[in-house]
C-alpha cells in the first residue's frame, strides 16, 4: 500500500478537520467554535418580512431641508413670506421682495447646490421651488433600507437572539429569521418600533380643550400620553398641545440604561447625550424654565415634566408607566438608534419548538430508514466492496455535518432532504465504479487492473454528473431564499463530499486491501 500517497494525507486531513468542527455540536464548550445552526423549521422561531416605507424617509428629508432653508434665509437676511412643502414633496419659497431674486439665486448655488430650483409665477408672485433629483431620491431610499437593516440588527443583538438571519430582499424589504425566540410579540414590538425620540416644548398658552375640539393653533400638534397599569393595560390618555418642531432629538444620544427610582421603586430609563447634545439640552432647559418639556417617542408622550432649572451634565431620565421589561426594551431601541423610516410587517410565520422537534425527529427517521436500506442493499449486492461504500457513506454524513458547522451554515428541514438526496448520489458514484470493475473482470482482466480501469473510466462520468448538479445547487443558493437556500447548501456540500469519498476514500481502501505486494490478488469481493 502506498501509505504516503496524496490520498492518504487528504483523507487524514479531512477526518481530523471533520472531527474538530463536529465535536462542539455534540459537546458544546469543548472548544470555542460554532455548532450546527438549526433553522426555524427545526428549532422553532419567527420569520418576518418587513417593508421599509422609504417614502417616509424622503418626506423626513424634505421636512428637514425646509427647516434648514428657513434658518439659512434668516442668517443671510433674505426676507420671505412663506417657505412650505408642496404635496409633490418639493419646497416652495416666496420672497417678500422680488428685488432679492438675484441674491436668492446666489444663495441657492452657495447653500443648496444639490437641489434643483425652478422659478414659477403664482398669483402674480414669484415662487421658487426646490426639489431633489431622481438619483438623490434613489440614494435616500437605498440608505433608508440599509440603515433600517443595521438598526434592526443592533436591536436584535441587544435583545439576545442567537444566530439571527437578517438580510435585505429586493430594494425595500428586509427578511428576518429569529430561531428559538420565545416571545414573538415582544420581538415584533422591538423590531417595528421607529424609536424617534424628540423633546418638544408644551404650549400652555392655548387651551387644550380647544385643540381637542379641532382648533389646533398653527405650529403646534396634539399628542397623547398613554397611561398603563402594572399589567400593561391602558388606563387613560392625557392630551398635550406641543410645539410641532422638536428642540432636540435622540440623534445626540450616547447611552440609555434602565434604572430604578429608590424613592418610588419605579423603573425609568436614564439617557446620556454627547457633548453637543449636552450643550443643547442645557441651553434649551435654561431658556424654558417653568415650562413643560414633553419627551416624545414615536409621537407618544412618555412624560412632560416642568423644567425647574437649567440642566447641565448631559443626562436626563424618561419616566412613565414602565415595568422592567418595557423599560429594558425602550433602552434597547434608544441605544440601537431610530429607524430612518417606519417598517411594516407584510409576512409573518411562527414555528413552535414542539413542531420543530417533531420535524427533527421525522427528518432523522427518514435519514435512518433511507440510509439503512441503502447500506443493506450495498452490503448484499456488492459484498466487500459494498461495505467499503457503506463506510464512505457514513463518513459522507460526517463531512457534511462538520462542513455545516465550519461554515456556520443553517440546517433546515429541506437541508435534511438534501442530505438524504446526497446519500443516494454518493451510492450512485460507488455503483458506477463497482459496475465498471465488474465489467473489466468479465473481460478477463486481473483484479488489480480491473480496479484501476474501473476507477479511471468511472471518474469522468462521476465528475460530469456531479458538476451539473453542483451548478444547479449554486443557482438555487444564489437566487433562492430561506428553506430553498438551506437545501442548496446541503446539496452543494453533499455533492463535494460524495465525490471525495467515492473517488479518494474508497480508492484508498481498495489500494490498501488489494495492493498485491504481500500476496497475489486472485479475486475481489465485489
Amino acid at each position: 500500500m502506498k501509505v504516503r500517497s496524496w490520498r492518504f494525507y487528504a483523507v487524514c486531513v479531512a477526518l481530523i478537520l471533520a472531527i474538530i468542527y463536529i465535536l462542539p455540536s455534540f459537546q458544546p464548550g469543548l472548544w470555542p467554535y460554532k455548532t450546527i445552526n438549526l433553522g426555524l423549521d427545526l428549532q422553532g422561531g419567527m420569520h418576518l418580512v418587513l417593508d421599509v416605507e422609504v417614502e417616509k424617509a424622503l418626506e423626513s428629508t424634505m421636512e428637514r431641508r425646509t427647516y434648514e432653508l428657513r434658518d439659512q434665509l434668516r442668517k443671510e437676511r433674505i426676507r420671505y413670506t412663506s417657505v412650505r412643502q408642496l404635496p409633490d414633496g418639493s419646497i416652495a419659497v416666496r420672497l417678500a421682495d422680488t428685488a432679492d431674486a438675484n441674491a436668492f439665486s446666489e444663495f441657492h448655488r452657495k447653500e443648496f447646490p444639490d437641489m434643483t430650483m425652478r422659478r414659477h409665477t403664482v398669483d402674480q408672485d414669484i415662487e421658487f421651488r426646490f426639489s431633489i433629483s431622481a438619483e438623490e431620491k434613489a440614494h435616500i431610499e437605498k440608505m433608508a433600507t440599509e440603515q433600517a437593516l443595521e438598526t434592526i440588527r443592533n436591536r436584535i443583538d441587544e435583545f439576545g437572539v442567537n444566530e439571527p438571519d437578517i438580510r435585505i430582499q429586493g430594494e425595500r424589504r428586509i427578511t428576518i429569521q429569529l430561531p428559538g425566540i420565545e416571545d414573538p410579540e415582544r420581538a415584533k414590538d422591538l423590531i417595528g418600533k421607529t424609536a424617534l425620540l424628540e423633546f418638544k416644548i408644551v404650549d400652555d398658552s392655548y387651551d387644550v380643550q380647544d385643540a381637542l375640539d379641532g382648533r389646533i393653533p398653527p405650529g403646534t400638534e396634539l399628542l397623547y400620553e398613554i397611561r398603563r397599569d402594572a399589567f400593561g393595560q391602558e388606563t387613560g390618555r392625557i392630551p398635550y398641545l406641543v410645539k410641532r418642531r422638536a428642540v432636540l432629538t435622540g440623534a445626540s444620544l450616547t447611552d440609555a440604561r434602565v434604572q430604578v427610582d429608590s424613592q418610588f421603586n419605579e423603573a425609568y430609563v436614564s439617557i446620556s447625550f454627547d457633548r453637543q447634545g449636552a450643550r443643547q439640552f442645557e441651553r434649551i432647559t435654561g431658556e424654558n424654565i417653568h415650562k413643560r418639556m414633553a419627551i416624545v417617542l414615536d409621537n407618544n408622550v412618555y412624560s412632560a415634566p416642568v423644567i425647574q432649572d437649567r440642566i447641565s451634565g448631559g443626562s436626563a431620565r424618561i419616566t412613565g408607566s414602565f415595568n422592567m421589561e418595557s423599560a429594558r426594551d425602550l433602552a434597547i431601541v434608544l441605544r440601537a438608534g431610530a429607524l430612518p423610516a417606519p417598517v411594516r410587517i407584510i409576512e409573518e410565520r411562527t414555528v413552535g419548538p414542539t413542531l420543530g422537534a417533531e420535524s427533527i425527529q421525522k427528518g432523522l427517521l427518514s435519514m435512518m430508514v433511507g440510509g439503512g436500506l441503502v447500506l443493506l442493499f450495498m452490503a448484499i449486492y456488492y459484498k466487500g466492496a459494498g461495505l467499503m461504500a457503506n463506510l464512505a457513506l457514513v463518513l459522507n454524513i460526517l463531512f457534511i455535518a462538520s462542513a455545516l458547522a465550519a461554515f456556520g451554515a443553517t440546517l433546515t428541514l429541506p437541508g435534511i432532504a438534501g442530505m438524504v438526496l446526497t446519500l443516494g448520489m454518493a451510492v450512485d458514484a460507488n455503483v458506477l465504479i463497482f459496475e465498471r470493475i465488474r465489467e473489466e473482470l468479465r473481460l478477463g482482466r486481473s483484479p488489480i487492473a480491473a480496479i484501476h480501469a474501473g476507477f479511471d473510466r468511472a471518474t469522468l462520468t462521476i465528475l460530469d454528473a456531479n458538476v451539473t448538479t453542483l451548478i444547479a445547487a449554486l443557482v438555487l443558493f444564489q437566487f433562492g431564499t430561506g428553506p430553498v437556500k438551506g437545501f442548496a447548501v446541503t446539496l452543494c456540500l453533499g455533492v463535494l463530499s460524495s465525490m471525495f469519498t467515492a473517488l479518494v476514500m474508497v480508492r484508498l481502501i481498495f489500494d490498501f486491501l488489494y495492493d498485491g505486494k504481500h500476496k497475489p490478488v486472485t479475486q475481489i469481493s465485489i
